[in-house]
């Protein structure tokens, strides 16, 4: 019979890589978005309106689910549902005045007026975006890796099955 040996050494190794490459993935993009988007105070970024309750947990969130995404990501995943949550996500964490974009398309008195009351529940379907694209990159993952072990079983019938 035949050892697993080096099918589980790989098969641990690619779990290994992926979280490192998950976990790194979510710590870059939580700092780069909160920094960017001036949810703490950072001298590189000055936001012009108060930073709401939700804004912290919707950044961690982001971050999060990003992470995830990446780290069971397979080729046959697209990210483009992902990076329309993270869009998403973004221009409701950002400040709506400091945003040049908007600030071209609305104006000044109209964004504050009718975009920054909706950037809450434009942090949350950004994030609820990103929930479904990371549970179909999970999904997808765990196909994946079950077509796998069907291959790897077939590869070595039992000896008991041999007549």
């Amino acid at each position: 019979m035949q050892s697993d040996g080096p099918t589980q050494q790989a098969r641990y190794g690619d779990t290994l890589h992926r979280g490192i490459r998950g976990i790194a993935v979510g710590i870059a993009l939580f700092a780069v978005l909160g920094t960017v988007t001036a949810v703490w105070a950072n001298p590189v970024f000055v936001r012009m309106t108060p930073v709401g309750p939700w804004e912290f947990g919707a950044t961690v969130l982001t971050a999060l689910l990003a992470g995830v995404t990446v780290a069971l990501w397979v080729p046959r995943c697209r990210l483009g549902t992902s990076g329309a949550g993270g869009l998403a996500s973004f221009l409701g964490i950002a400040c709506p005045t400091c945003n040049k974009v908007l600030m071209l398309i609305f104006g000044g008195p109209a964004l504050l007026a009718w975009f920054d009351p909706v950037r809450p529940w434009l942090a949350a379907a950004g994030v609820i975006i990103m929930s479904m694209a990371a549970l179909r990159t999970w999904r997808a993952f765990r196909d994946d890796r079950a077509g796998a072990a069907v291959v790897v079983s077939s590869e070595n019938p039992p000896m008991g099955g041999l007549k």
